[in-house]
């Protein structure tokens, strides 16, 4: 085996032993975070509509075809059988459902071809199908908030939502997701992507004339600056819709993302929540560094020999300092990586967030033969 071979068994390894005692004690929830003593919360109890409420179950199938235990699947059948009740709330539906029903339904569909889990991840297609706007070619972002009507905005965390778009037409054999998905892309590439590589978070548009109109800040420090979870969904999730399309434009756009990310990775390797952010306090989001990494393993697949090692040695500098630095392996501690930040502009910083801890073992295993993509 190669070094990296060996680290990432290594580690997936000592994931494994502590998942063994982390599944014990939380049969039949959905987690987000932890609380003071390091157990799980149960997010699903007080909002079932979460948008990361997917995640879970992609822990459950990941750790599924890491061991073959079955106590993985089932926990993640329980989840995608709770997320029924997004595809029947129209109030509760967004752009999010990739994150939701791509890490369960499709991932379960993959495992043994199920109709149940077909019927739900494509009725899931459709619904996303349902918020792109034909005048400006993007996807709506949220719904009505306080009402405020928020049909003009897009945000850059969509990308990795079109691969259940991409999903579906190729089991479909209908063009109609896809097409769609492709267009989000362009306008995303176009709009929201600066010359340097660095990326907004959210557009605004125009929804009935569909045109332009500006940007506006979102989770980072500021309008303009660089926040650096949209870097990583950047880097991967234009490197995806290369992998569904073939348009060499996206593999170019991710390459822009991906090394504008590499040159601004800080000598300590963590990440914080912005790149643009004051040096004082250093604000960390660890999420932004396990998504980048498996974004960057993804894209060194794809890119000539002469830059493989490029996106490959950050990808595997990143994991190697959060293994070392950032994740807990106190067994009697339920999250694994630990310094994840939602946004600048808020009170909490630095905690558990189901979704690093996701990113984090999908690059791990890309490293060894024990890959699992329901991308």
């Amino acid at each position: 085996m190669t070094d990296n071979q060996t680290f990432a068994t290594a580690t997936l390894s000592k994931i494994t032993t502590k998942m063994a005692a982390v599944i014990k004690r939380n049969r039949n929830i959905i987690p987000y975070t932890t609380n003071v003593d390091h157990h799980y919360i149960n997010v699903y109890k007080n909002d079932p509509f979460w948008w990361t409420n997917g995640f879970w179950g992609g822990i459950m199938w990941e750790l599924f075809h890491l061991t073959g235990d079955t106590v993985y699947r089932d926990e993640a059948l329980e989840v995608e059988n709770k997320l029924d009740n997004n595809l029947m709330s129209a109030e509760h539906l967004d752009h999010d459902n990739g994150f939701k029903w791509s890490l369960t339904a499709v991932a379960h569909y993959q495992d043994d071809k199920s109709e149940a889990a077909h019927n739900r991840a494509l009725l899931a297609a459709n619904n996303m199908a349902g918020r792109f706007n034909l005048s400006g070619n993007y996807f709506r972002a949220w719904n009505d908030e306080d009402g405020r009507n928020r049909a003009n905005l897009a945000i850059i965390d969509c990308l990795m939502n079109l691969p259940l778009l991409y999903w579906a037409s190729d089991t479909e054999k209908d063009p109609r997701f896809a097409k769609m998905a492709y267009a989000h892309a362009l306008t995303t590439q176009k709009k929201m992507i600066r010359p340097d590589g660095s990326v907004k978070h959210i557009a605004v548009f125009d929804p009935q004339s569909g045109d332009y109109l500006h940007s506006q800040g979102g989770q980072g420090y500021e309008h303009g600056s660089s926040w650096t979870r949209g870097q990583a969904w950047g880097i991967y999730g234009f490197t995806l819709s290369y992998e569904h399309t073939n348009d060499a434009s996206f593999l170019a756009t991710a390459k822009r993302i991906a090394n504008y990310f590499i040159a601004n990775i800080p000598d300590s390797n963590h990440i914080p929540i912005d790149f643009r952010q004051p040096t004082e306090p250093h604000l960390e989001d660890a999420s932004a560094t396990a998504i980048a990494a498996s974004g960057l393993i993804e894209l060194s697949q794809h890119v000539e020999e002469a830059d493989q090692q490029i996106y490959l040695n950050a990808a595997v500098r990143l994991l190697r300092t959060l293994t070392s630095e950032g994740v807990d392996w106190n067994n009697q501690h339920d999250a694994f990586i630990t310094s994840c930040s939602a946004e600048y502009h808020e009170d909490h910083h630095e905690y558990p967030i189901i979704y690093a801890d996701y990113f984090y073992i999908e690059a791990l295993m890309k490293l060894t033969d024990k890959s699992f993509k329901p991308w």
